[in-house]
């Protein structure tokens, strides 16, 4: 199916599964460009008479309600164009969110949210080194255990690192059908895009080749396919 139509299915399939999945939201809002998000919200208009923003403000519970409607809803400048003023501006206000703020509710911070949503991603990754040598920390250490948040930040600026974290916890043995599913989400939506770059990664992270690592855990055709895949994105 078109693109556009597959990331608006998988959404609405996050959404009826629950908190568990949530994390798709996450990746679909954020390794996306504005136009194939907003592409993938006029396909979820067209296939279910509602908005994405809509039907994530009614279901979903809790501190990331806001955090998510967003992120869905963002659509980000992706010119080169930065602003040293600014980077160094948001910089100093996560800083004092985070040092401030309750670790458990960071999700909730109106600057952190604004930031992370709203921002491009060249402007966020300029923050994010300007963090680091203003305050000789890792903003991802910083965070604590708000994984949501984490993952966004690996998704706008390091998304083959976010990537390969998905595609290692899909193949553990003991991995949950949610974490299962990713493995051919991940291989099939990214082939085209960074594949090369996620299976360079993996293989950094993990020891293994990628095309290695899915030959020894999946079997048939579905391995094949999988393979091919990785196979021909290296070739690139």
């Amino acid at each position: 199916m078109h693109p556009w139509e597959r990331d608006a299915r998988m959404a609405r399939k996050a959404l009826k599964r629950g908190s568990q999945a949530y994390g798709l939201l996450i990746e679909l809002a954020c390794t996306r460009s504005s136009d194939e998000l907003l592409g993938a919200r006029r396909a979820y208009q067209s296939l279910y008479s509602e908005s994405i923003e809509e039907d994530v403000a009614c279901q979903v519970e809790g501190i990331q309600r806001q955090f998510l409607v967003a992120l869905v809803s963002s659509y980000r400048y992706e010119g080169s164009r930065k602003n040293d003023a600014a980077i160094e501006s948001d910089a100093q206000k996560l800083n004092k969110a985070v040092r401030n703020g309750d670790k458990t509710m960071l999700i909730k911070d109106e600057e952190i949210v604004r930031i992370l949503t709203t921002r491009s991603k060249p402007h966020l990754k300029e923050v994010f080194k300007c963090y680091y040598y203003d305050f000789d920390r890792d903003i991802v250490e910083d965070l604590g255990e708000e994984s949501g948040l984490k993952d966004t930040i690996y998704c706008l600026c390091a998304p083959q690192v976010y990537f390969s974290k998905i595609l290692d916890s899909a193949m553990k043995a003991n991995a949950t059908k949610n974490e299962q599913e990713a493995l051919t989400r991940v291989i099939v939506t990214r082939t085209d895009v960074d594949m090369k770059d996620i299976a360079e990664e993996y293989n950094k992270q993990y020891g293994t080749p990628l095309a290695k690592k899915i030959e020894d855990v999946a079997i048939g055709n579905y391995k094949d396919f999988l393979v091919t895949l990785v196979q021909r994105a290296l070739a690139k």
